[in-house]
């Protein structure tokens, strides 16, 4: 487990009410116990916090906010598209609704948008494999194969498992068949951190989010101030890109 992982894990809201609960009772058993009170209200509150919409909707709408969806057409041309694996298999279409695989956004559908549209010749794949043989990149072609995109048009790199690989291998694989400015495809919340990364290695980006997730349903079904099971679910991919910014920043990654 990486440190950013091992980092988001832990600050996962249930996660981190437990731990700071034992915490708490551990410090009331020595007699410490207004500190063991404090300790363990804390986590409560921090459960309590991402348990509302209204805090993903402002921590990770702003992330969202940072790189907005745009329409393929509208789009600059480049060299070639990137699309960065990661949750590729499945994505809610908006976080406060259950997953619907009709609706699903996928990254490769806003890659196979941006092909249709003559926006870039190529397609970069870049994910390595997190369980099993097969890696992203190979998932990713075959959806995109079955959907007539020609496999002279796919590039793939293989052996990527976090965005700053990504990032760096790819730079390998543009450098390799001459490619200078890409479009960059990931989802609006992961955007921030892998534009950062992409910039580090000095590859001419442009973004290319898939459309936000983080959005109250138009339907009033959910309230912004009412605790949301889903919402505490969702919190751990938000909880996981703050952390990644840290740590990438402090390692010089970004």
């Amino acid at each position: 487990m990486t440190v950013t992982n091992y980092l988001a894990n832990l600050i996962i809201p249930q996660n981190l009410c437990i731990a700071l609960l034992v915490v708490g009772l551990v410090l009331g058993l020595f007699r410490l116990r207004k500190t063991g009170a404090a300790v363990a209200a804390a986590g409560i509150i921090w459960v309590a916090a991402w348990s509302l919409p209204v805090t993903s909707l402002w921590l990770g709408g702003s992330l969202e906010a940072r790189y907005p969806h745009v329409a393929a057409a509208e789009l600059p041309t480049a060299d070639a598209i990137v699309v960065l694996g990661g949750n590729t298999a499945n994505g809610r279409a908006n976080w406060f609704l259950p997953y619907d695989k009709d609706t699903a956004i996928v990254r490769v559908d806003t890659a196979l948008n941006l092909y249709r549209a003559g926006r870039a010749p190529k397609i970069v794949l870049s994910g390595g494999a997190l369980e099993g043989d097969v890696s992203e990149a190979r998932g990713m072609a075959h959806v995109l194969k079955q959907q007539g995109v020609p496999d002279t048009a796919l590039l793939l790199e293989n052996a990527s498992r976090t965005t700053y690989e990504n990032a760096t291998q790819t730079e390998e694989e543009l450098k390799e068949h001459g490619v200078k400015q890409v479009l960059l495809v990931t989802s609006a919340l992961h955007m921030p951190r892998a534009m950062a990364a992409f910039a580090k290695q000095g590859i001419p980006a442009i973004p290319a989010s898939t459309p936000p997730q983080i959005v109250l349903p138009a339907d009033g079904s959910v309230s912004p101030w009412m605790p949301h099971m889903r919402t505490l679910e969702a919190s751990r991919s938000i909880i996981k890109e703050y952390a990644g910014l840290l740590v990438y920043w402090l390692r010089g990654w970004v």
